[in-house]
């Protein structure tokens, strides 16, 4: 069978098996600007599957066999499709089939400078800014991103030029399917390890995906694992990035006040560039923000127009992402779903200035809640107060036995609360005026947070 590089040249018409979901459909908007003819089903009636359609897309809600038509050349799917699923059961005895990864690797050897970006940290937030950047220096990217950027309030979007922002994840080795001609390497840590089993097989996937980069690595210097990762690498640029002395491209003179802001000082080879600031919070996006300056200052942006997409980046869709203050309470709501991510999420905001701080975690696969129990217990309890919701299983089965009580009871003070209206009633009735509550998880908890503002700003305006 022809490789998915080889149909891409020769097909015209494409169908898309869950062509609404956040992933699929920047990848679907791209092939329809490079002039494909699309098609596309969907389970759910989302903003993504209507903006596709009327972007130009044939699309069917509900997914069947004969939403595909028989003179379909190409079908992409996502692997969030159950097994089966009859649509794509059809289509797999029936036509060339690619996983939405697959496709994502396509593309990254379509265009001349794509930029992959990879970390166990900061993937979302690092893509968004460097999209940001480009398209307000005016180099007019194409983009995948894990996040909505409120700048185009998308997943993604298609550019006229050969820059390509592609966020790049490692889970289940979806990024070894592609090319960058520029690797971002932001962290190497212990996640996933459901699926890679300890830290050395992580750093041998990252080194993998580091060989089939084609140009430049742009890396954190300052990260032992992923230093260590790309020992021996030739035939490539390296560019390392960090805080320490001896990186190519150097921040100092760092200052990270109370509030969504922070400012640095960017050196490259020792020489100061500018000073950088920043309109989001926490110090591990000082480090974010100098990679996606050095990716786009070899991608051919000047120095001022870096500065100025830096400045007015706000922020990716549930990366710190303030949703407003109700009786006096600030809600915010955060992707963080790893111990590290946590942790830093947490110490930015302490650090913030409020009464106290909430973390409303939702624990997320009973695997990686097991392996990181004590880290987890560790890094909430630097919120003044926790809750913890009930485990989100997603695509596990709980054989561990794990309950989210393991780890509320590790944590001093902690609430343990299963439903989202339980947590809703605690926090509005506990939270006090000055107090800023952030809702942490890669799942659905970002639904309690809605909850809380909705519930509290119905108090403020009857207490009017």
């Amino acid at each position: 069978m022809k490789n998915i590089d080889e149909l891409l040249k020769e097909s015209k018409k494409i169908h898309f098996i869950g062509i609404g979901g956040a992933g699929m459909c920047p990848i679907a908007e791209i092939l329809l600007s490079l002039g494909y003819e699309l098609t596309g089903s969907d389970n759910n009636d989302t903003e993504t599957f209507r903006r596709v359609e009327k972007e130009g897309t044939k699309v069917f809600l509900g997914q069947k066999p004969e939403n595909i038509a028989d003179d379909t050349q190409l079908v992409i799917y996502t692997n969030a499709i159950l097994a089966g699923n009859a649509e794509l059961e059809y289509a797999k005895a029936n036509f060339p089939c690619f996983e939405r990864a697959e496709a994502l690797g396509a593309l990254s050897r379509i265009f001349s400078n794509c930029i992959g970006v990879c970390g166990t940290h900061g993937k979302t937030t690092t893509s968004s800014m460097i999209t940001q950047i480009l398209m307000e220096a005016g180099l007019d990217p194409s983009a995948v991103i894990g996040g909505k950027l409120p700048l185009i309030d998308a997943y993604g979007r298609y550019g006229h030029s050969q820059n390509f922002v592609c966020e790049s994840c490692e889970f289940n080795n979806t990024f070894l399917h592609m090319n960058p001609d520029m690797a971002v390497i932001l962290n190497i840590d212990e996640d996933h390890l459901d699926f890679f089993g300890n830290l050395d097989n992580i750093k041998k996937s990252f080194r993998k995906f580091a060989d089939l980069t084609t140009k430049t690595i742009i890396y954190n210097g300052d990260d032992a694992n992923t230093v260590d990762t790309l020992k021996g690498i030739e035939g490539k640029k390296l560019i390392s990035v960090g805080r320490n002395d001896g990186n190519e491209w150097v921040a100092k003179n760092i200052d990270v006040p109370g509030g969504f802001h922070s400012e640095y000082d960017a050196y490259h080879n020792n020489e100061f560039v500018a000073r950088v600031v920043l309109s989001v919070p926490g110090e591990h996006n000082i480090l974010n923000s100098l990679c996606a300056f050095a990716a786009a200052y070899e991608s051919g942006a000047e120095v001022e127009k870096i500065l100025e997409g830096l400045k007015h980046f706000g922020g990716a869709s549930r990366r710190f992402e303030k949703l407003g203050t109700y009786c006096g309470v600030t809600f915010a709501d955060d992707y963080a779903h790893h111990p590290a991510e946590i942790k830093v999420t947490l110490e930015a905001a302490k650090k913030m200035g409020y009464k106290h701080v909430w973390a409303v975690h939702q624990p997320f696969t009973f695997s990686r809640t097991s392996l990181l129990l004590d880290d987890f217990a560790k890094v909430l309890q630097i919120a003044d107060r926790c809750v913890v919701s009930a485990i989100m299983g997603s695509r596990e089965v709980n054989t561990i036995g794990i309950k989210a009580t393991d780890l509320s009871s590790k944590i001093p003070g902690a609430v343990q609360l299963d439903t989202f209206e339980e947590i809703c009633d605690y926090v509005c009735d506990n939270a006090e005026d000055g107090d800023l509550v952030i809702t942490l998880g890669c799942g659905d908890v970002y639904k309690v947070a809605r909850m809380m503002c909705k519930k509290l700003k119905e108090r403020e305006e009857q207490n009017v």
